[in-house]
């Protein structure tokens, strides 16, 4: 089946579109792009959790209109046959203590501009039966990079996600509902591009390149003692991160008086690298893959390392790098549409496994 799987993270780069042949666990990734948001679109989804319900109503439908518009671009560049689009949206409030998770980008909009069936809505489900929603990319973990120990991605967000064989390693500390291994564990770890990106943009860069900058810092060790100490990062799982905690809780420590970026910068890799190592060190892991836009961060990868010398680091081929989140999303549009399981309840802590999306427009699926 060809899908074209549609992601926009936290990071606000812009759309991912990833044009895949998937067939079970297997796929290949056959076109892919990258299309970056312009300051009107930046300032929309970078302000939108302040905004009334007219406008965040009205900008989930303009945002779903101009998705389709750049998948009728890509379909131009790109010709070849699509079966359905599978379009993770964007994230404005995630707060699933609440029952509450939304990704504006309205699946119908999609489907209007593209005629062609979409997928989306993934994490609703999973919420309303008592899940995180997230993360939803360990299943797609499991079956197309199953062949590595552990699977990092350092996007807005740093996640990780793992295959438990025994109940010893797992960083559960409450598993009552958990099922006997083996299980997929993931969670996320800390904030990583939301943060380095946003103190790149104080000095006029988009983000830290190889993390130059950053290197040339010093850590400032009350900040990181300050990040280190935030109540989540000593929460049981299952758990997820939102924008709202990151603004209300990380953000305040960027804007120490008297520091500079760099040095802000130096500290924040520190605590990424700190806190990835806390959740690698004690599982058995010993090879892990590294994607998400934080992998080209030559600097935050070095200390990664350094932190944990047992586990190999493997970074793909950029294309995987950069791809890797919507290709899985493409994957769990296929799931959707064949009714498989495509969200795993030992990741999000939901009721059951499930097979979450809505699906607009009229599926013509095929094998």
């Amino acid at each position: 089946m060809k899908l074209l799987g549609l992601m926009s993270g936290t990071s606000l780069d812009g759309l991912d579109i990833a044009y895949c042949d998937i067939n079970g666990a297997q796929f290949e990734l056959l076109a892919a792009e990258t299309y970056p948001y312009d300051d009107q679109w930046l300032q929309w989804l970078s302000t939108l959790e302040h905004a009334t319900a007219y406008e965040y109503a009205l900008v989930n439908v303009e945002l779903g209109h101009y998705f389709g518009k750049m998948v009728n671009q890509f379909r131009q560049d790109h010709p070849g046959p699509i079966d359905a689009i599978a379009s993770h949206g964007h994230t404005i409030f995630h707060q699933p203590n609440l029952g509450l998770t939304t990704q504006i980008g309205d699946g119908d909009a999609i489907a209007a501009e593209t005629g062609l069936p979409v997928v989306f809505n993934f994490r609703n489900l999973d919420v309303a039966l008592g899940g995180q929603g997230a993360p939803l990319v360990p299943i797609g973990d499991r079956l197309l990079f199953g062949r590595y120990d552990a699977c990092l991605n350092l996007g807005g967000i740093a996640n990780i996600s793992y295959e438990v064989t025994d109940p010893n390693a797992s960083a559960h500390t409450k598993g009552d509902f958990m099922p006997k291994p083996p299980f997929r564990e993931a969670y996320d770890i800390c904030p990583c591009n939301m943060a380095l990106n946003h103190l790149s943009r104080l000095v006029g860069k988009a983000y830290d390149v190889d993390g130059l900058l950053a290197r040339k810092g010093n850590i400032i060790e009350r900040i990181l003692n300050q990040m280190d100490a935030l109540d989540y990062y000593r929460q049981p799982l299952p758990k997820t991160l939102g924008k709202e905690w990151f603004v209300a809780n990380f953000l305040p420590m960027l804007y120490a008086e008297g520091i500079e970026v760099k040095d802000l910068l130096c500290t924040t890799v520190e605590h990424i690298a700190r806190q990835v190592s806390n959740a690698i060190k004690g599982r058995g892991l010993s090879t892990m893959l590294v994607t998400g836009g934080g992998a080209k961060n030559k600097y935050l990868i070095a200390r990664l390392q350094a932190q944990i010398p047992s586990c190999k680091i493997t970074v793909p081929p950029d294309n995987i790098i950069d791809y890797k989140e919507a290709i899985i999303f493409a994957l769990l549009g296929y799931l959707r549409l064949n009714g498989r399981t495509n969200c795993l309840r030992s990741v999000t802590g939901a009721h059951f496994d499930t097979c979450g999306g809505n699906i607009a427009g009229l599926p013509k699926v095929k094998e």
